[in-house]
């Protein structure tokens, strides 16, 4: 089960959230049962978490709170039910990012969610050879959404 909650100042396409994450489970092998929670909140809110939990001053733009473990699993071992855990967004601070990389807000919130997914499932990227691989999967996984989404449009 995917929560989707919209706590921010900002009108979010929270659909485009849900489909995105339940596209990014099936591409892993997670099991269609296991939850996810995505809160997006203001940057009042992301600061109290950052500082609470990362130690770190002022408000980012994701973080994932990962629960029971979970890792991805394979077409004949798909990753059994559970609780992936909690990914919270920041949408003021996506959107600045957003107009400094020149693309949507949209676009920077699915990169973040599939980004806090990944966090979820055990990938990380503070080694060099951990973050080649969580970020080429980040993108892998960012394309084939797109693609689905343009089949479902047309």
């Amino acid at each position: 089960m995917i929560e989707v909650n919209n706590e921010s100042a900002i009108d979010v396409d929270e659909a485009v959230l849900l489909r995105l994450t339940t596209h990014n489970l099936a591409q892993l092998n997670v099991s269609s049962d296991a939850e996810v929670a995505i809160l997006l909140v203001d940057e009042g809110a992301m600061e109290s978490l950052h500082v609470q939990w990362m130690d770190e001053p002022g408000p980012t733009d994701v973080l994932s709170f990962p629960m029971d473990e979970l890792r991805p699993g394979t077409i004949d071992r798909p990753t059994p039910p559970g609780t992936l855990g909690d990914i919270v967004l920041c949408p003021q601070v996506a959107e600045t990012q957003a107009a400094a990389a020149g693309h949507t807000l949209l676009d920077e919130l699915v990169m973040l969610t599939t980004h806090g997914l990944l966090h979820l499932l055990g990938f990380d990227h503070a080694e060099p050879q951990e973050e080649r691989e969580m970020f080429a999967l980040q993108r892998d996984l960012i394309v084939s959404f797109a693609m689905e989404e343009r089949r479902r449009r047309s």
